[in-house]
């Protein structure tokens, strides 16, 4: 990857913010989530492929949140609202009069007040794993865990073991390998201080933009793990269904960010090119492109792609890497095809595709 090029803005309340810019393109600004450290995890294990991916066809902007990373640390307002404010300052430094915009997990609440104060800037809402309540404004957690999580943080984050910090990295990536999670701890412990990490997740807690999401006119994308173990699957439904028009990508996997090799990774991939029109759509044959409108007996376009393949004599599982989607899809598509097609097997789907020209 190209090195990615620092710089230095002044938010209104007199808090240094440093950004990353980095690619060419159209402008894709992340806002920040759950600890970071642009430089330390430019080129990573857990990181590196997203970024890589982001500034293929984009200049991807990135920053660190107030209180982390190489933006001031020493900093009395980590408020929502401040947060918020470090975005707007950020756009205003460069310049931008428009562009997408990225959410990821905490990121995802400030992108959407952002959006909903700002609606004329925003192109597209690209958002990951994210929420529009806090999680004791959902119920998520007791008020009594949440405050044994805050002493532990307070009395065990900046310590070399990393036993402490590796309770939020076994929620964010159960699956990680040691390489990753071990990169992860060290990323949150030379992000910020344990009393600022403290005041991050009483922040967080308490967030509330649900009352914003019908405000949100810009095209919307979410994407969310189903088995989320950080935040769960329902929050990422619950964008999708509150925000007009806004298309809910389900990825299969456990983890809160997903890691590259990952089969979820590339259906992620895949719906974020076609949202932001830098790839085609995945199809199963360039030649005969899925047909705008339902198949016949209500097949949506998917399941026609996932005919044709049956028709041709394709395996659950080369379906599944053709389609870049998971095998339990495939699965769920084929029983949903054989139901309305009226067919008892694969063989009987494949005759009722051939005569309908969907082979």
């Amino acid at each position: 990857m190209p090195d990615q090029k620092l710089g230095f803005c002044t938010t209104t309340d007199g808090v240094r913010i440093c950004y990353a810019t980095v690619g060419e393109g159209p402008p894709l600004v992340k806002a920040p989530n759950w600890l970071g450290h642009i430089e330390y995890e430019w080129q990573s294990p857990v990181w590196g492929h997203w970024w890589e991916e982001l500034s293929t066809h984009h200049t991807l902007i990135r920053f660190d949140q107030r209180g982390s990373g190489l933006s001031d640390r020493e900093v009395k307002d980590l408020s929502f609202d401040a947060w918020v404010s470090d975005l707007e300052a950020v756009v205003d430094a460069l310049n931008l009069d428009h562009f997408i915009l990225l959410g990821i997990s905490q990121g995802g609440p400030v992108a959407i007040e952002y959006t909903a104060r700002h609606p004329e800037m925003v192109d597209k809402l690209l958002l990951f794993g994210a929420y529009a309540r806090g999680h004791l404004k959902r119920g998520q957690t007791s008020a009594e865990e949440h405050d044994a999580v805050l002493t532990l943080t307070k009395h065990g984050w900046g310590r070399d073991d990393a036993k402490y910090r590796q309770l939020f990295t076994s929620r964010f990536m159960p699956e990680a390998t040691l390489e990753q999670a071990s990169w992860f701890n060290e990323l949150q412990r030379i992000s910020t201080s344990p009393e600022n990490a403290v005041m991050v997740q009483e922040t967080t807690a308490q967030i509330d933009v649900l009352h914003r999401l019908s405000e949100i006119t810009a095209p919307t994308l979410v994407l969310h793990a189903v088995g989320d173990r950080r935040v769960p699957y329902e929050q990422g439904r619950q964008l999708g269904s509150l925000i007009s028009g806004a298309k809910l990508v389900d990825l299969d996997s456990n983890n809160h960010l997903l890691i590259e090799s990952e089969p979820a990774w590339k259906v992620c991939q895949a719906a974020v090119r076609e949202f932001l029109g830098t790839g085609p759509a995945v199809v199963s044959d360039a030649k005969k492109p899925v047909p705008a409108e339902p198949a016949p007996d209500g097949l949506t376009p998917r399941e026609v792609e996932v005919l044709r393949l049956i028709a041709n004599g394709k395996s659950n599982q080369e379906i599944a890497d053709e389609l870049i989607i998971s095998f339990n899809t495939v699965t769920n598509h084929v029983k949903s095809i054989l139901g309305k097609t009226g067919s008892t097997n694969r063989t009987e789907a494949a005759a009722y595709a051939i005569p309908r020209g969907l082979s």
